[in-house]
């Protein structure tokens, strides 16, 4: 048996048994079709329910940049299935959030090498509550851990290209990576960027507005015109696609800080309204001006 259809059969294996536990979630991921996006080079953008998928398949093996809700696993292996023969060796999770993480353990319990920054692996270990939305999340099992973690940066040379991971500090987390596909000129930036909306910004995982901004900063001195862009969410993005988010991020900073340094509380600055000007261009996602107007005072109302 060649060693990608044993990995196959123990991740399927392992969706399996979770699903019995999970029924509610499997069922709502029923309907999701998995769409892959040919980059060039190799590399691979899929999207289904969840963070977008970076893939490197070649005589190598296969490298996943995160990989979305445990009940699609088994759809991810198909979209693979028609993309290479090749085993899956790796998956890089960008940030700990279950969107992007939640298949670790199907993966895991297959046989696929697991790596994040050291604060995924903290983050997952232990039960999470978000103060802006007051949600709280259990800590996931072992299993859905990375096994590998690094602090600042880790390097795979892998299907002919040298795939580069970098921390970035306090972004939409404090365990945000990177991933740069160097050869095939990809980027996958991870929830650091919601192409076309309104980001989150975890502040009670750490994240903040000005390590966000600091890190769309930081791609974009390391890109050209050519780069493709795999944002954590949305469609695929270009260098004047990640400047304009950029922007918008600089721009709603200041205005919220505005209303902060006038003195009025969180209520008061979600009145004023700091998003109008951005609101009809990027308030069409997942958040609208006033939720993201929220995790920004949360944020600078603390310093």
């Amino acid at each position: 048996m060649e060693p990608r259809t044993s990995s196959i059969a123990a991740v399927v294996l392992a969706l399996g048994v979770l699903a019995t536990v999970v029924p509610g979630r499997a069922q709502e991921m029923q309907d999701v079709e998995i769409r892959t996006t040919d980059l060039g080079s190799g590399v691979y953008m899929l999207q289904g329910r969840g963070g977008n998928i970076g893939v490197s398949a070649g005589e190598d093996g296969v490298f996943l940049v995160d990989d979305q809700y445990a009940p699609l696993t088994e759809k991810i292996i198909a979209a693979l299935a028609a993309i290479t023969d090749r085993p899956i060796r790796f998956i890089l999770n960008t940030h700990f959030h279950g969107d992007h993480t939640g298949g670790n353990e199907n993966m895991g319990e297959a046989g696929v090498l697991i790596v994040a920054h050291e604060n995924v692996r903290k983050r997952l270990s232990v039960e999470q509550f978000d103060d802006v939305f007051g949600r709280q999340t259990p800590p996931k099992p072992e299993g859905a851990w990375p096994v590998v973690t690094f602090t600042e940066a880790v390097t795979f040379h892998m299907n002919g290209d040298e795939i580069h991971a970098f921390h970035t500090a306090h972004a939409h987390t404090d365990g945000d990576a990177i991933i740069t596909f160097r050869n095939a000129n990809v980027v996958h930036i991870g929830d650091v960027m919601f192409n076309g909306m309104y980001p989150r910004i975890d502040v009670s995982a750490g994240g903040s507005i000005d390590g966000t901004i600091a890190a769309a900063d930081a791609v974009l001195a390391m890109i050209d015109d050519d780069t493709k862009i795999i944002p954590g969410h949305g469609p695929l993005a270009g260098k004047a696609d990640l400047q304009a988010y950029r922007d918008m991020l600089a721009g709603v900073r200041a205005a919220v800080a505005k209303e902060i340094t006038a003195g009025k509380d969180r209520d008061g600055v979600i009145a004023a309204k700091p998003t109008a000007d951005f609101d009809e261009e990027w308030g069409d996602g997942y958040f609208n001006g006033d939720i993201f107007t929220r995790m920004i005072y949360a944020d600078l109302s603390r310093k």
